[in-house]
């Protein structure tokens, strides 16, 4: 919670083109305090915002209260969420990173979209070399249980394709300098269609 109101202003720019051109009815998964909220287009008809974590998801209601489309935030996770609801586009922010079995939610949301459907994600990545080597120390020790669950090595773009996504459009950007000593500092974003 604390952090989401101390982003750097590079996040909140990827924030933005994250959500950028999005219509219609939209899932989004792990809302967090609700972060996104604010920067949904006009285009977008509604947001079914998922958090379960109940502490954020109250933060993320006063959120969607001010929001400039209509949000509802359930406390459902992604798995209890019922299979039979169709969406136009699926947005990922920080949340992959921390969910138990990334390949079987990434397939879920496959399932989710309609045909022509986006996944919109924004996420930490599996980084190379030292920043890689730091990572999996950091996933193997203490990062995890005080953050949330947050895995730093994981190569989620790989559990896209492997779910059948057409990635689209994918970039990685540095949001911290490259020299801090943090796992964290580097994110994918992109889009994701389903054929």
């Amino acid at each position: 919670m604390v952090m989401s109101g101390h982003e750097p202003e590079s996040l909140r720019r990827l924030r933005m083109a994250n959500l950028a051109g999005l219509t219609g009815r939209v899932l989004e998964v792990g809302a967090g305090t609700g972060t996104n909220f604010a920067h949904y287009p006009a285009g977008v008809s509604e947001v079914v915002a998922l958090e379960p974590e109940v502490r954020l998801a109250e933060v993320a209601r006063r959120a969607a209260a001010a929001a400039p489309v209509p949000v509802t935030v359930s406390t459902a996770t992604i798995e209890e969420f019922g299979a039979d609801e169709s969406f136009d586009a699926v947005v990922c922010s920080l949340v992959l990173c921390s969910v138990d079995d990334p390949d079987a939610v990434v397939q879920q949301l496959y399932s989710m979209l309609k045909p022509g459907g986006q996944l919109r994600y924004l996420e930490h990545v599996a980084g190379v070399g030292a920043r890689a080597t730091l990572q999996k120390a950091a996933d193997a020790t203490v990062w995890p249980r005080l953050l949330g669950n947050c895995h730093t090595h994981r190569n989620t773009e790989a559990s896209i394709a492997a779910a059948g996504f057409s990635v689209a459009g994918s970039r990685r950007e540095q949001t911290l300098p490259a020299w801090l000593p943090l796992p964290v500092s580097e994110f994918a974003i992109g889009r994701a269609v389903r054929p």
